[in-house]
């Protein structure tokens, strides 16, 4: 779940009481692509090379299956670490035909801790001229969908987060930009 949280004084208070652990402040830089047979923006899809360091993530998110979460299908593969390898993988996804649609960067605070028998990530986005956002994620298996989706409307009732967005950073940033479709 996510929400815009143009003040995050509250939140990051509230975290400090629960004992949430923060990670170390990050700079993400996520490479969209658009597929060779499909319009990700019409199918809900997304593929990115994500960068955080040296470290590079190839992911794919399924369409969302969820009214009310951008719950979906998930599916990250660490590759090796470092521009080249990053530049490798974007060379791989071109020859299959996929095309770049954007970049969006981003500076995120991770915190963490359990709930209700969960774990979950807080991540504080500023991503730009899009704004800033807390995202309250539970990864779990589909049986859990219904648990884990009160847990996090519970946090975020308890962290007075009441604007919900769910489109991603990439659509926003296009529709900042004027642009419509990716492709």
């Amino acid at each position: 779940m996510k929400y815009r949280a143009p003040d995050w004084a509250f939140v990051v208070e509230q975290l400090t009481a629960w004992n949430a652990t923060a990670e170390l402040l990050r700079k993400d830089s996520d490479l969209y692509f658009n597929a060779p047979d499909r319009d990700f923006a019409q199918t809900d899809e997304a593929v990115r090379i994500r960068q955080i360091g040296t470290s590079n993530f190839l992911t794919y998110k399924g369409p969302k299956i969820d009214r009310e979460t951008k719950t979906r299908l998930e599916v990250e593969l660490p590759i090796a670490e470092g521009a080249e390898a990053a530049a490798t993988a974007v060379r791989f996804l071109s020859g299959l035909g996929f095309r770049s649609v954007s970049a969006v960067m981003k500076t995120r605070q991770v915190y963490r801790l359990n709930r209700g028998g969960f774990d979950v990530s807080i991540c504080l986005d500023d991503v730009g001229a899009v704004g800033r956002f807390v995202e309250l994620e539970i990864m779990a298996e589909a049986e859990q969908l219904e648990p884990a989706k009160a847990v996090l409307a519970q946090m975020a009732q308890e962290l007075n987060l009441t604007d919900p967005e769910r489109r991603s950073y990439l659509q926003m940033l296009l529709e900042l930009s004027g642009k419509r479709n990716p492709t």
